[in-house]
């Protein structure tokens, strides 16, 4: 099963479903779908959709999802990279009224680069993404709790 994540923002990412919609009906993806869709209005009778998903629901399909296929919000990125899934990833672009600005290419691009996730910054890559995740084996991520003290640490004894 794939999951898609488009997050609980007031923006639509109705580019992504599209694209996905597409890959679906070309056969690039032959498993289901489904979509936490936030505010993006979209029908499909080829994806299941909800607009917003209990978070106990949520993460018992990201645990049953073989990729999730999420936007660039953090959030998305890292509770699933947490539970050790293939994620690729999508930013929301600012000039498609996706997002205030552009940061989440940014984010895209770091978990990329240090190969948590298999991040593209242009829909029209998911296919080539989708083809990739069924060989991508993601780095572990692990939470750095000790540089998180060592930082908030430093920050008191400054205060």
């Amino acid at each position: 099963m794939i999951l898609v994540l488009l997050g609980t923002q007031n923006n639509s990412f109705h580019r992504l479903l599209e694209e996905i919609e597409k890959n679906i009906k070309q056969g690039t993806i032959k498993e289901d779908v489904v979509v936490q869709a936030g505010y993006t209005k979209f029908e499909s009778k080829n994806m299941k959709i909800f607009d917003l998903i209990p978070r106990e629901q949520l993460e018992q399909l990201q645990a049953q999802a073989d990729l999730i296929i999420t936007h660039g919000g953090v959030g998305s990125i890292i509770t699933s990279i947490r539970k050790e899934k293939k994620v690729i990833a999508v930013p929301r672009i600012h000039e498609y009224g996706e997002h205030v600005n552009n940061h989440q290419i940014q984010i895209v691009e770091n978990f990329n680069e240090q190969q948590y996730i298999i991040g593209i910054e242009k829909v029209e890559d998911l296919q080539q993404a989708i083809i990739k995740a069924k060989d991508f084996k993601p780095k572990k991520y692990e939470i750095n709790n000790d540089l998180m003290l060592k930082t908030i640490e430093e920050f008191i004894d400054k205060i």
